[in-house]
């Protein structure tokens, strides 16, 4: 519980210190999935994928609750 910062930084500044870090960590991260994501959409892998979840939306064909898989005893 000392008061005299001539030890090295206080404990409020090593935690204002630790959110700063911690915030330029997320906004770096959040950057770097944005990159990934932009790539992936111009892949030829992502471009196949965009295509089929909308075929998949535009589909007339629906289980109505019924399982995909079904199990027969017997």
């Amino acid at each position: 519980m000392a008061f005299c910062s001539c030890f090295g930084p206080s404990k409020a500044e090593r935690l204002e210190a630790e959110r700063i870090q911690s915030q330029e960590a997320r906004l770096r991260a959040a950057e770097a999935a944005q990159k990934r994501q932009e790539q992936f959409e111009k892949s030829a892998a992502g471009r196949a994928a965009i295509k089929q979840m909308a075929a998949m939306k535009q589909s007339n064909v629906s289980n109505k609750g019924e399982p995909v898989l079904k199990w027969q005893m017997g």
